[in-house]
């Protein structure tokens, strides 16, 4: 006889400009998996453009094997431009949320089987002096749909996913996260 797994799994697509810093937030996001001991995939893809370019990132966060870490159809979707809202928007799961950072995105979502929460992330990023941080406020909103994430993980994870040589931005990195777990 074969045993059911419960499984509790979350697939997140993150998607954007390039420069934005698509990669770094959902590296973010992975690194919390790991903090709360969960099986974790990141699975970038973009253009060639250093910047301007198209960026997007699947993470995965299970609590058994992952067997598919491509995110087709994802439970969570921000996205962080218009090209992104239009490419991605018909592929959020049903009952799933997408976050839109609505300083850039003025369309309304069509769909009415998802839950959809604008935040104005650029726009918050600028006036709390973080320009460039409009991701990690984004981030902190998607945070707001994870079970159980603690102070500490929010911590351990920045520390681990920012780089040596930019340590300096600990701090309003996690005023950012702090202003988009607000947000919701």
């Amino acid at each position: 006889m074969i045993k059911e797994v419960n499984t509790l799994e979350t697939r997140i697509l993150i998607a954007g400009f390039g420069g934005q810093g698509i990669l770094f937030f959902a590296k973010y996001l992975a690194y919390i998996g790991m903090e709360k001991g969960l099986q974790v995939s990141w699975m970038p893809s973009y253009g060639p453009e250093m910047r301007g370019g198209a960026a997007q990132c699947g993470v995965v966060l299970s609590d058994n094997v992952i067997g598919n870490p491509v995110v087709g159809e994802p439970d969570i979707f921000t996205a962080m431009n218009l090209p992104s809202f239009a490419a991605f928007e018909n592929r959020v799961k049903p009952g799933g949320t997408m976050f839109v950072d609505s300083s850039l995105i003025s369309k309304e979502c069509s769909r009415k089987d998802i839950t959809v929460r604008g935040i104005p992330a650029t726009q918050m990023a600028e006036e709390h002096g973080l320009k460039g941080l409009a991701n990690m406020i984004m981030a902190g909103a998607v945070l707001s749909k994870l079970p159980d994430i603690s102070q500490d993980v929010i911590e351990a994870a920045m520390r681990e996913t920012i780089p040596e040589r930019k340590k300096e931005m600990f701090a309003n990195n996690m005023k950012a996260v702090a202003l988009g777990l607000a947000a919701i």
